[in-house]
Parts: structure tokens; C-alpha cells; sequence
């Protein structure tokens, strides 16, 4: 393993940046008989804020825990809560948040 020196650390600490981090949780109205059609659309606004390079990362959970999903979005506190907010999923109570403002690295991405 290479040695990390406490220089490299501060550069690289340096360039960090504040992400919003959204926990996605079942909300009140999860059972409603509408429900595939609105997580479709919910997809669907994922997909346009990708596009937007509004939300960096995003994905369901697997193990069907509290948990429902989340996001990692490129953008600060308020303006992920007025996006959260839009979400046409959460707009019907299908699901809710919580948002965990984060630091992290610029370009970092997940492995293919």
C-alpha cells in the first residue's frame, strides 16, 4: 500500500466541496394503488437532474431496510430541498427525506 503523507492530505483536503447527501425513506402514502406510475416518474426526474449534473449519484437501496434509497447531489441545502420538494414521488407522500449536508472530492465517481 503507498504511504499517505500529511501533505497529500492537505492538498487533497483543500479541494473539497459540499455535496448534499438525501436519504430517501417509505413515506405515509407508500401503498397508494398509483404508486409504479409516480416511482416512474420519480425515475424519470432523476434521470433530467443527472442530465442537469444536479444529482452526481443516485440509486435504490437492495436490502429493503428503512431506507428507500439516495442521492448525492452536486448542489447546496436549500436548493436540494426545493428539487426533494418538486419530486413528484414526494410531492404525493410516496416518499420523504432527509438531507445531510457532506464534504467530498470534485470528479470523484463510482467505479465501473
Amino acid at each position: 500500500m503507498t504511504s499517505i503523507s500529511d501533505d497529500f492530505m492537505r492538498q487533497m483536503l483543500a479541494t473539497t466541496r459540499v455535496y448534499s447527501l438525501v436519504l430517501l425513506k417509505a413515506g405515509p402514502n407508500r401503498n397508494r394503488p398509483d404508486i409504479q406510475s409516480l416511482i416512474w416518474e420519480h425515475g424519470r426526474r432523476n434521470f433530467e437532474l443527472r442530465a442537469d449534473g444536479k444529482l452526481a449519484i443516485v440509486g435504490p437501496t437492495l436490502d429493503g431496510g428503512a431506507i428507500a434509497g439516495m442521492g448525492i447531489f452536486a448542489t447546496d441545502e436549500a436548493e436540494t430541498k426545493r428539487l426533494m420538494d418538486a419530486d413528484p414521488a414526494v410531492a404525493a407522500g410516496v416518499f420523504v427525506y432527509e438531507i445531510h449536508p457532506m464534504k467530498s472530492f470534485p470528479g470523484d465517481r463510482l467505479p465501473q
